[in-house]
């Protein structure tokens, strides 16, 4: 088959699933993962697709994954309540996990500051978290970072992360998302992070999730789990009633807190 067919194929996939995976078209085509990559690269050289981790994306419905930086300003307040209340979840002599992303980044600066909550050890695939949590003095600390490739949210993600996950077990998974929604689920707009989040759920006892009310309606390229495996979802006071009623039915436990500022919605 010539690259021009083959391109061609791959295009028609991508417009008619609004993403594809390397590994997919790989076993589909017969070819090598090499020669996908190219032909990816070449349709995003034309403009026709978005490249994403482990894959691409329609460049006309390409999802996009904001920086660390660009996220960590909305909803700040929220965040940090939200962030305050997993806080109590945490005890000493046990052992969690932080997914990558602003609230649980917010999270473990508190974990570090809390000396009581010795010893701990800490497992992420968050590079942000891990530097917040690097005590060398603090011996009790034990931080446990999975090693991956890095994503423009600064998590770690991939079959290194994954695999590393496969080993460990946690007592509770702190897990920040891109979007929920009562259909898709727990969403992130980056393939590879969603399977990395799996292997975090997969590895703990319960999962709680941090996400502010901007979450609630959001969907990313590629879903993680559904509601129905959220054991508690920690978000704030600014999520619609309707929301929360429909929310409380799917969760294992809606804990909404009040944050001590209320901020203006955010765009």
């Amino acid at each position: 088959m010539l690259a021009t067919q083959r391109q061609e194929l791959i295009l028609t996939e991508i417009r008619s699933r609004g993403a594809v995976r390397v590994a997919d078209l790989v076993t589909s085509l017969d070819v090598s993962d090499m020669t996908i990559r190219r032909d990816i690269a070449e349709l995003a050289r034309r403009g026709l697709v978005h490249r994403v981790h482990g894959g691409a994306v329609d460049a006309r419905h390409a999802a996009h994954e904001p920086g660390f930086g660009a996220k960590r300003g909305l909803a700040a307040h929220e965040k940090s309540a939200i962030a305050a209340h997993a806080l109590t979840l945490v005890e000493a002599g046990g052992a969690v996990a932080l997914s990558a992303g602003t609230t649980t980044h917010l999270l473990a600066e508190l974990i570090a500051a809390d000396t009581t909550l010795r010893p701990l050890t800490v497992v992420t695939n968050s590079l942000p978290a891990a530097e917040a949590l690097h005590r060398p003095e603090d011996r009790e600390l034990t931080v446990v970072l999975t090693g991956g490739t890095r994503t423009p949210s600064d998590a770690l993600v991939g079959p290194v992360a994954t695999g590393a996950l496969a080993t460990l077990r946690v007592d509770t998974l702190f897990l920040g998302v891109h979007g929920l929604d009562l259909t898709a689920g727990l969403t992130t707009p980056n393939l590879l992070e969603a399977e990395t989040d799996r292997a975090l759920i997969a590895a703990a006892g319960q999962t709680v999730v941090l996400a502010d009310r901007t979450k609630w309606g959001a969907i990313g390229l590629s879903r993680i789990v559904d509601l129905t495996a959220v054991d508690v979802l920690i978000t704030d006071d600014r999520l619609p009633e309707e929301v929360r009623a429909t929310v409380q039915d799917v969760v294992g436990h809606l804990v909404v807190v009040r944050p001590a500022h209320p901020t203006e919605e955010h765009p």
